[in-house]
């Protein structure tokens, strides 16, 4: 009698047929979905254009061979560099996320869905470019801003209720997946083609958290996004030329991810893909911190202004105690010496030291020169991190979505200050209202740092008016960005 087979090719995973589905034949009709993309649009962008102040990330940028540039290819904005797509997708990514500023969310996972913008705007601009050089229509905003709705969606849903960082993998992990979906809908892939490309992600090799976490904390997870949507590309396009898939890339035994990666646990799902996440997304408003930190800043500000009332100051403080959620703790409760920009981001008790001494937080002030005034360590040795459970559910409730931190000073004279809370940083969908006049001054401030006064305009006049945004050329849109001061 002969063995049955184990050879025989299983249906694709579900999973990747659902997002398949997703991106191909969902249609967004939420007005509020739109409306945020466009602001999330102008404050992704916006924080790219203030990273290139720094030289840390400026060095990383450009073609592999200086000097390259490629017909029709994607322009990065803010520079001269116009790339192939993939290397675009990185040089965009890299921008968007190495100053911690851009956009949010937290779940079981962390991320950040806004950057899969690098993936999305350089391909977006590179057909652009190739479809007017062949004589047809290029394609406009709106699809960009659909594809950042659906990217959006499906790493915020995977990020609901999939811890990737207790398995040791970093979140970037669903930059790729999410990229490789709306990056393949964006080139044309068949529901095949796509399902064949989102397979190649899970087979793909994926990115540790390391870089993320003491000791190690390191620049790469300011370029580990840019890397994943440069990889995107990569895999969509690959997958385009016909290349095959592996349908059980998933649920294979032993070799799938489950088994292999994700300590054969298959994902859980909260909801259908929707456009939740973007009508649901924090932004960063107020300050380049690690968004955990968020609520912690804010709460500091308000208890260096009361010092400053009281004629004290942080010399005064004796101890502080910051009751937060178990997520900060994981994440930014750190000390000892922190050795880099990115290891003092990622550092709650820094966070909170400066601006209790300085009334401020700026991203110059993860700077070494800010970073050697010894008030900073010494302040910080003296911050103590506990959690709070009811803190640690507000943060998991899909209702409340809080990620609260309190802060109670003690002074060297045995007083104590009324403990500063605050549950939802500005950035919260709870205070848009508040914080949207905000985001858009701060994308001023930030196009104030690389355009004349009257490419600023002409960027303004199209940024903040939604049909007339939706309506334009990507590639029209991306060169008004082109004309560095």
């Amino acid at each position: 009698m002969a063995p049955l087979s184990n050879n025989d090719r299983p249906a694709p995973d579900a999973v990747l047929v659902d997002i398949a589905n997703y991106v191909l034949d969902y249609r967004v009709d939420s007005a509020l979905a739109y409306e945020t993309a466009r602001h999330c649009l102008i404050d992704t962008l916006g924080c790219g254009l203030a990273a290139l102040e720094y030289p840390a990330c400026t060095r990383l940028l450009g073609p592999i061979v200086p000097g390259t540039i490629v017909p029709h290819g994607a322009r990065v904005p803010g520079t001269p560099h116009q790339l192939d797509p993939v290397q675009a997708a990185f040089d965009i990514g890299t921008m968007i996320r190495w100053l911690d500023f851009n956009d949010c969310w937290l779940a079981a996972e962390w991320g950040h869905p806004s950057d899969n913008l690098g993936a999305i705007l350089a391909v977006a601009d590179w057909r652009s470019r190739t479809a007017v050089a062949a004589g047809s229509a290029p394609m406009t905003m709106r699809q960009v801003l659909t594809a950042m709705i659906k990217a959006h969606e499906i790493q915020g849903c995977l990020a609901l209720e999939n811890a990737f960082n207790r398995v040791g993998i970093d979140h970037v992990i669903l930059v790729k997946l999410a990229s490789t979906a709306v990056v393949g809908a964006l080139l044309g892939l068949t529901r095949d083609e796509i399902i064949n490309a989102l397979s190649l992600v899970f087979v793909d090799g994926q990115a540790l958290r390391t870089y993320r976490h003491a000791p190690n904390t390191g620049s790469r997870k300011s370029w580990a996004a840019g890397d994943a949507c440069s990889r995107a590309v990569r895999l969509a396009l690959i997958a385009q030329s016909g290349e095959m898939g592996y349908p059980s890339a998933l649920t294979a035994r032993h070799w799938g991810f489950y088994d292999a990666s994700f300590r054969g646990q298959p994902f859980r799902f909260q909801r259908p893909y929707g456009s939740y996440v973007m009508e649901h997304v924090l932004f960063k408003i107020s300050w380049p911190a690690e968004f955990h930190a968020q609520t912690a800043v804010e709460a500091a500000l308000a208890l260096h202004q009361r010092l400053r009332a009281m004629g004290r100051s942080s010399d005064d403080i004796a101890s502080v105690r910051v009751r937060t959620h178990e997520a900060c703790i994981r994440i930014i409760d750190k000390h000892g010496p922190l050795h880099n920009p990115a290891d003092r981001d990622h550092a709650l008790q820094y966070m909170v030291a400066v601006p209790l001494i300085f009334g401020r937080l700026t991203a110059d002030d993860y700077e070494d020169a800010v970073a050697a005034d010894p008030r900073i360590d010494a302040l910080r040795a003296k911050i103590e991190c506990v959690e709070e459970p009811a803190f640690t559910r507000d943060y998991h409730d899909p209702d409340q979505r809080a990620i609260t931190n309190a802060l109670t000073i003690t002074l060297t004279d045995g007083s104590r200050l009324p403990e500063s809370l605050v549950a939802y940083p500005i950035g919260h969908q709870r205070r848009r209202a508040e914080g949207l006049p905000l985001l858009e001054a701060k994308f001023r401030a930030h196009l104030a740092l690389r355009l004349a006064a009257k490419r600023q305009q002409q960027i303004l006049q199209v940024s903040l008016d939604q049909e007339r945004l939706e309506a334009m050329a990507v590639h029209d849109y991306v060169d008004l960005y082109a004309s560095p001061v």
